[in-house]
């Protein structure tokens, strides 16, 4: 695995870098282009990609390195928005080669690996049913008339007849995955996926809705979550949707508001620091994971906690070394991220850093000898700095305090016993919950 070089961009350098990015070359026709301008497509569901990584012992195991030769990968999402038809974006980002997809499918789910009976839609791409998609570009599906219901679950299969080398893919998932051998796309049972099962999502980076179905005519947009793996989900339920963002649209739901909720964190990922193993840093990646979303009209920021805790680790991951960062840089980095967003339209909430004491980010030992001198150690001594900026300096269009949300009162530095995933850095769903209830829909 090559290792990533880590940048550290100054204030005007960050802006330039988003703006410059803009959609992916490939990533739309002219007909979706004109659906894009005119709100037709929402995004409904979304998985921010990277590059194949091997197998380990913390995130499990995954196909992405050894890739697919004839066989079928079903995937099974949540949406957040409902519509009447459908279509599904894939990227071939990080290959190594052209990636030919023999054919695609679209149902609803059932129980683990079955569809539901009836529900099964053939995906088209210019009118194929096949499609090749070059090296670093993605691709479009065309509409498939299937009526979706805010929160209900779909199931995407992908057939490769051919050999796809390594695949671009989401490591952590936090959901089941299913592979067969063989075109596997109109099964409508479980049996053929029996005992082959993944926790990453592949190629499949995003669901789109447009149409009306059950009184959901009229959406409002699309809600970015941009972040690392506390936004991914760490630490919650696998196969429960019970990050952060998946609750944030349930409460959206009940609230009567038709907006779709979408999720692009990823595990390990920084602000400003590149990596092959948790994704280009945050600045790198959003004009793509968010400004290209359809229909996008707020982005949810929570990011740095990474690029903090690991500053100064040498590289023994295999990921690229990461050197220590100041309040100012991350501060820079999250101002060329507003003026990004404000450039295209797009309200942007800063959702403060959330608590660290006693992780690995910030050892009991290390507390222990900060405060006998007086001090804090000086990784939180830059949390706090930035959630101060977020808080107080009025440059984000509104503020998601998750730092008070997780925060055990008795020591604001440590997260609430009851929300604590096991790591006193990632919550748990209950934690997750009170993330969601921290955000103001009517800043949305």
């Amino acid at each position: 695995m090559s290792l990533s070089t880590v940048r550290i961009l100054a204030a005007g350098a960050v802006a330039a870098a988003v703006v410059a990015l803009g959609v992916p070359a490939g990533a739309a026709t002219a007909s979706e282009a004109t659906s894009l301008a005119t709100g037709r497509w929402t995004s409904t569901w979304s998985a921010s990609l990277h590059h194949p990584t091997p197998s380990n012992d913390w995130q499990g195991s995954n196909w992405s390195v050894p890739g697919f030769t004839d066989q079928s990968v079903r995937q099974v999402v949540r949406v957040s928005t409902g519509g009447s038809q459908v279509r599904i974006r894939l990227s071939n980002r990080y290959g190594a080669a052209p990636l030919r997809v023999t054919g695609a499918t679209v149902a609803k789910a059932a129980t683990g690996a079955a569809v539901r009976p009836g529900t099964v839609r053939q995906l088209t791409f210019d009118r194929s049913r096949s499609t090749t998609i070059p090296v670093g570009q993605e691709t479009t599906s065309d509409a498939a008339t299937i009526p979706v219901g805010p929160l209900d679950s779909l199931a995407v299969t992908l057939y490769f007849a051919g050999s796809t080398g390594p695949a671009t893919f989401h490591e952590l998932a936090l959901a089941t995955t299913y592979r067969a051998q063989g075109d596997r796309r109109f099964d409508p049972s479980a049996s053929a996926f029996a005992g082959e099962t993944s926790h990453s999502w592949y190629y499949l980076t995003g669901v789109d809705v447009a149409g009306r179905t059950g009184g959901w005519a009229g959406r409002h947009g699309s809600v970015v979550a941009l972040g690392d793996s506390v936004t991914e989900g760490y630490g919650s339920t696998v196969d429960a949707n019970n990050r952060y963002p998946d609750q944030l649209a349930e409460r959206l739901v009940r609230s009567g508001r038709p907006m779709g909720v979408v999720n692009a964190g990823i595990g390990g990922n920084k602000l400003l620091g590149d990596s092959t193993c948790f994704g280009a840093s945050a600045v790198d990646r959003f004009a793509n994971d968010v400004l290209a979303q359809p229909d996008v009209r707020t982005v949810i920021v929570l990011e740095g906690v990474n690029d903090i805790g690991t500053g100064g680790m040498p590289d023994y991951l295999g990921c690229g070394a990461s050197p220590t960062v100041t309040a100012a840089q991350l501060i820079d980095a999250h101002r060329g991220l507003i003026r990004a967003a404000h450039g295209r339209g797009v309200r942007i909430v800063g959702a403060t850093l959330t608590p660290f004491k006693g992780s690995f980010y910030a050892p009991a030992e290390e507390w222990e000898a900060a405060e006998k001198a007086g001090s804090v150690p000086a990784a939180e001594r830059v949390r706090d700095a930035v959630n101060t900026w977020i808080r107080t300096s009025g440059e984000y269009d509104a503020v998601a305090d998750f730092d008070w949300a997780l925060a055990d009162p008795a020591d604001p530095d440590a997260m609430r016993a009851a929300y604590d995933g096991g790591d006193q850095l990632h919550p748990n769903d209950a934690g997750m919950d009170a993330m969601a209830n921290a955000i103001d829909l009517g800043r949305l």
